[in-house]
């Protein structure tokens, strides 16, 4: 593999490589899914918001009964505060995250007309929703090829290292300038899929990995 050296960081692959690692990442997983089960654009807004902080099963756990009842803007308003609390109680956070459930559908129905805006400066504007979640649902919901950067697509980027950065902005916008074209659209699934359950935070299973050839890692398990 060939790599350059990043101006004053480490070593990180070439273009070849990068295209590479993309194509294996495609060819064992053509069309990689998010975790979290929503039902439409708001749902899925809604769980993003909720997921922060928390794992996507703990998240579908509470919000299984709740989107079964609750799937717009107005039946979130009509549902209420106090019963959003009670619904979502085993999330963490979950006082906090009420509140801004019912804000932001709030502003969603003044400004938007119930419908979820399809722009991330838009997206930021309503209450808890950052880069991350707007990245989120312009990817799953529009299609956008947006790169939504955990903590698991984080310690990815950096570790092979693909797109070193010591922010998820410096990650997100290095994988933007790197990842070829037809993989942009589920390039941070297949990154987050990698390091959810792959290249793991305490102990990688590089036995398992299409790409350990690839990787620089100092501290591979192979």
């Amino acid at each position: 593999m060939r790599t350059r050296r990043a101006r004053k960081g480490p070593v990180v692959p070439d273009a070849a490589t990068v295209a590479e690692i993309f194509r294996r990442f495609h060819a064992a997983n053509p069309e990689p899914k998010g975790e979290l089960e929503y039902v439409n654009p708001y749902t899925l807004l809604v769980a993003v918001v909720l997921s922060a902080q928390a794992t996507d099963a703990g998240v579908n756990k509470a919000t299984r009964p709740l989107f079964a009842v609750v799937d717009t803007p107005q039946k979130m308003l009509a549902f209420g505060e106090e019963r959003l609390r009670d619904a979502i109680k085993t999330i963490g956070l979950y006082r906090n995250k009420a509140k801004n459930v019912i804000a932001l559908s709030q502003q969603l129905i003044e400004r938007f007309g119930g419908e979820v805006p399809r722009t991330r400066e838009e997206l930021e504007s309503l209450p808890g929703v950052g880069r991350k979640t707007a990245n989120v649902v312009l990817n799953i919901a529009f299609g956008a090829p947006t790169i939504a950067v955990d903590t698991h697509l984080f310690r990815v980027a950096n570790r092979i290292p693909l797109a070193p950065g010591k922010t998820p902005l410096a990650v997100e916008l290095g994988l933007e300038k790197i990842v070829p074209e037809p993989y942009r659209r589920h390039a941070h699934h297949w990154l987050i899929l990698h390091g959810r359950y792959v290249c793991k935070a305490r102990k990688p299973d590089c036995g398992r990995c299409i790409i350990n050839d690839l990787c620089r890692y100092e501290a591979k398990t192979i």
